[in-house]
């Protein structure tokens, strides 16, 4: 293994969407940049989630406009680039099932709309037309947002990996950082690195390499179990929108088959548990679905901050930025995430107001973005 070079402009820690859409535009903005990476590119929750990228989020306007440029951004990056990052629309149909849900969507409508979200509000039988497999005894109404897209990952990593590379960065994967110093020195096995900026965008691991810098990120991680099932006869050829429950339960089409997650297991309940309760509201929502074998798909974990909005920011007290806390939403936000970072590194006044996004919200007196 080759040793560090001695300095660089910023090194970013984790090797996710997040670290990547980082170290890429940090790279094309002319910094200097090294990426460090405790395993594989992508080998943290990256792959974890069900691969669906969206821009609507319910309640959370600031997460939807995120969520917005970063599909604007997927899309011109493939087409200046070339890289295919595998995006196929899909759809998404969030279902309502009490009426104070309903409410709530017409409530916050007008800001989805204003940050730039493609959402209405559906009946029953619209519901059950985008997705055959809905009951729509159910459901009481639905929310529909055509602009949600199935994507593969792994591609945009790669893409990302790539385009940073090719700009100038550095990339190093099976380095764990051991040490961050308050200059800047980051340490690892490979030996050790000064910079200028420092980095945190290491998902899980996020509050660990936080806390070797003396900065706390208050993220905790959520185990996640995504299992599948097959494909009912009576389902359509085209693929299924991503539908969501507000049971947590969320079914989409993956392949020949139907990919189904609804978290993990609670502590105090086995997992022969958890299975008849995901089996219950299958049946109970979709009822082509009920008495489907549940099979074991993949599993991980996702950084979770304590609201389910990212921190993006920077630390008051030394050079030490943080983008962590996705809460499962990393691939939605990425591009967004990384141009955030960039413009703080460059002291460049950012797209969006990022008050918002800092751990200061969470953390009396903590970092705040500049």
């Amino acid at each position: 293994m080759s040793q560090l070079p001695e300095r660089t402009d910023a090194v970013v820690i984790g090797g996710g969407v997040i670290g990547t859409s980082i170290a890429c535009q940090l790279a094309e903005a002319g910094v200097g940049t090294v990426l460090l990476e405790r395993g594989a590119l992508g080998s943290g929750s990256s792959g974890t989630t069900a691969g669906v990228v969206r821009t609507y989020f319910p309640g959370n306007a600031l997460i939807s406009s995120l969520a917005v440029r970063s599909l604007a951004a997927y899309h011109a990056f493939t087409e200046r680039t070339g890289n295919d990052l595998g995006l196929k629309r899909i759809g998404l149909l969030v279902l309502f099932t009490d009426e104070q849900q309903v409410q709530d969507f017409r409530h916050t409508q007008a800001a989805q709309q204003a940050a730039g979200v493609d959402v209405e509000l559906v009946t029953p039988a619209e519901a059950a037309r985008l997705n055959p497999l809905v009951d729509e005894r159910a459901v009481l109404a639905a929310a529909w947002s055509p602009e949600a897209y199935a994507c593969d990952p792994a591609a945009i990593v790669r893409g990302y990996a790539t385009a940073a590379q090719q700009a100038g960065a550095l990339l190093r994967t099976e380095t764990a950082v051991t040490g961050i110093d308050p200059d800047g020195q980051v340490h690892t096995p490979a030996g050790s690195i000064r910079a200028d900026t420092v980095v945190c965008a290491a998902g899980p691991w996020a509050g660990k390499v936080a806390a070797l810098a003396d900065v706390r990120i208050p993220v905790t991680t959520y185990p996640v179990d995504m299992l599948l099932t097959d494909t009912p006869a009576s389902a359509p050829r085209n693929a299924l929108p991503m539908t969501m429950h507000p049971s947590s339960l969320r079914i989409r089409s993956w392949g020949d088959r139907i990919l189904v997650g609804m978290g993990r297991p609670a502590p105090d309940e086995t997992r022969l548990a958890w299975l008849q309760r995901v089996s219950q509201h299958l049946g109970t929502t979709f009822p082509a679905l009920a008495g489907n074998d549940l099979e074991s798909g993949w599993s991980g974990d996702l950084d979770v901050s304590p609201d389910g909005m990212a921190f993006i920011g920077r630390d008051r007290s030394r050079p030490f930025l943080y983008a962590a806390g996705f809460s499962g939403q990393g691939l939605c936000q990425a591009p967004a995430a990384g141009e955030i970072i960039r413009d703080l590194v460059l002291d460049k006044k950012s797209w969006i107001d990022t008050t918002g996004l800092s751990t200061a919200r969470c953390l009396s007196g903590s970092a705040v973005t500049g």
